[in-house]
């Protein structure tokens, strides 16, 4: 029984923290990617590119926004989404710079391309950064600025 329990839950914590890490830690970011463009490509859809990680209280605060916040239905309607993980800063930065993508301003960090894979959007100065104190009203309001501006480059 004791045997039971804690398989129990072990099982229980992995599955809960599957739940909270809303990046792909081992995934092919590039192959996603290239997935993602050309899902963009048939559904005529600009991709918003979201850079962060696991660790990142922002991050999480910003993927659930998007997720179930006041932002959802917009980004889903007007927009593919793909989450790349930058790990401690030592993955798939390769991938941030091909957008002009300033990691070293803060993550999340966002990247909005048209479905030709030009860059319609980036955050250049950590504007997300801090989605913690943005709250879901202030994502809301970013996201609602930014894809105006965009709507154009579809």
């Amino acid at each position: 029984m004791k045997l039971f329990c804690t398989l129990f839950l072990g099982l229980l914590w992995v599955a809960n923290a599957a739940v909270d890490n809303p990046y792909a830690e081992t995934a092919d970011a590039k192959a996603d990617l290239r997935q993602a463009l050309a899902q963009a490509a048939k559904a005529k859809k600009p991709v918003i590119i979201v850079f962060g990680a696991n660790w990142c209280g922002d991050c999480k605060m910003l993927d659930s926004a998007m997720k179930s916040g006041a932002s959802a239905a917009l980004l889903s309607r007007d927009f593919n989404t793909i989450k790349v993980d930058v790990g401690h800063f030592d993955k798939n930065l390769d991938i941030a710079k091909t957008y002009g993508v300033p990691l070293t301003a803060g993550i999340p960090a966002v990247a909005i391309v048209s479905t030709n894979n030009e860059v319609l959007y980036v955050t250049r100065e950590g504007e997300l950064a801090n989605a913690r104190k943005l709250g879901d009203d202030g994502i809301h309001a970013f996201f609602k600025r930014v894809t105006a501006s965009t709507k154009t480059g579809k």
